[in-house]
């Protein structure tokens, strides 16, 4: 990232690559299927958008990150089992569990707690 041009989030990637004028040509850093998605989309207004690496930076992970996959998950921590379109009740399991180092848990946990006071709404209420 220290000799990239620019860097930020997948939300910043995607909104300067959008913003960017026609003729544009970026190469990004990141995951391929979200770079071919953006190249597609930008395309028809003359930017090129390409993966920065030939080595595809593939996450498989990302492939799961779906509505059934989600309702999977769900009905397992739920204790809902389907099988040949059948529903069973079954004990609750917790699948797809990340165990990370406490110490790694404290600081993402302060990190996604200032991305959701971010994204709070002001409050409209006045103080007296």
């Amino acid at each position: 990232m220290d000799l990239a041009d620019d860097s930020g989030s997948t939300e910043y990637i995607l909104r300067t690559v959008r913003e960017s004028p026609a003729g544009a040509r970026w190469a990004v850093g990141t995951e391929v299927h979200l770079v071919n998605r953006l190249a597609a989309e930008m395309a028809p207004r003359g930017v090129h958008v390409r993966i920065l690496s030939d080595c595809q930076c593939l996450c498989t992970t990302m492939y799961r990150i779906d509505q059934p996959h989600m309702l999977w998950i769900l009905d397992n921590l739920c204790g809902i089992r389907i099988k040949d379109g059948e529903s069973n009740t079954a004990e609750p399991r917790a699948l797809n569990v990340i165990s990370v180092h406490p110490e790694v848990r404290s600081l993402a946990l302060k990190a996604l707690d200032r991305m959701l006071a971010l994204s709070q709404k002001p409050s409209t209420t006045e103080v007296d």
